[in-house]
């Protein structure tokens, strides 16, 4: 039996990206299923590697009920970030360069000694040298923001772009601090980092193991988007963004048209 082709699909999402053209979803047509849909995304990320980007980290998504239920899709999921996809604190991105662009808040960490795949996570400031607010930019490349379990998959789990406030050390508890998400100075959404799989904690063990049952490890150095602590919101042109997490501080960027 002839498998899905996985060259193919990646170069369609790869187009799709790079045009900020929404296509319909994949899945269902080619037979793609979850480990078929890693292996299109290792495939479309190796795209952007061939021409010059780097990998400096992996991002979790779909950690928060509110966005499992925001997107029709119940398993926690992870994909990768490039050098390009960072945008600089307080920084601006162009709306047309992205499809239907949303924005989220979340918490980074920037890794230092991590264990192998299948190894838990002994004391957690040994695998993370320090925490920061973050702002994670999605988009996905199908028509309406649909897409199955693994569409979003393949699709890099909908990576678009990311900002990441200061770095500071990691404070006692991270469990249930209280987040913001303000547009033009008015809260859009407003929730807790428990809503990150009880705690953002529990999002690197689930990146360690996911992204190692496909033979990726997290490397010292990258930053972990931990997911979303609340439900995205739409980014419009000339929009001023702002993610607040309690005790983290500020993370911040601008869309211009």
């Amino acid at each position: 039996m002839i498998g899905p082709d996985i060259a193919g699909i990646a170069e369609t999402l790869g187009r799709a990206a790079d045009t900020a053209t929404a296509i319909a979803q994949l899945a269902a047509e080619t037979g793609l299923d979850v480990d078929a849909a890693y292996a299109v995304q290792t495939a479309l990320v190796q795209r952007r590697l061939d021409r010059g980007e780097r990998l400096v980290g992996l991002k979790m998504g779909l950690t928060s009920k509110a966005k499992m239920a925001q997107v029709g899709v119940d398993e926690v999921i992870w994909g990768r970030l490039t050098d390009v996809m960072r945008i600089p604190d307080g920084g601006t991105i162009d709306v047309a360069d992205f499809i239907h662009p949303r924005v989220e808040p979340e918490v980074a960490f920037l890794l230092d000694r991590l264990p192998e795949p299948g190894e838990p996570v002994g004391d957690f400031t040994d695998a993370v040298r320090a925490v920061a607010p973050a702002i994670e930019l999605i988009d996905s490349r199908y028509a309406n923001f649909t897409f199955s379990l693994p569409d979003v998959i393949a699709d890099n789990t909908s990576a678009g772009a990311f900002v990441i406030g200061p770095w500071s050390p990691v404070p006692d508890g991270l469990d249930n601090l209280g987040v913001l998400l303000e547009i033009d100075g008015r809260p859009t959404q407003v929730g807790s980092t428990a809503a990150i799989l009880g705690d953002p904690r529990r999002a690197l063990d689930e990146g360690i193991r996911l992204a190692g049952r496909h033979g990726v490890r997290l490397r010292e150095g990258w930053v972990f988007l931990a997911g979303a602590a609340t439900a995205a919101v739409p980014l419009r042109a000339g929009a001023h963004v702002r993610a607040v997490v309690e005790k983290l501080g500020t993370a911040s960027l601008r869309s211009s048209s």
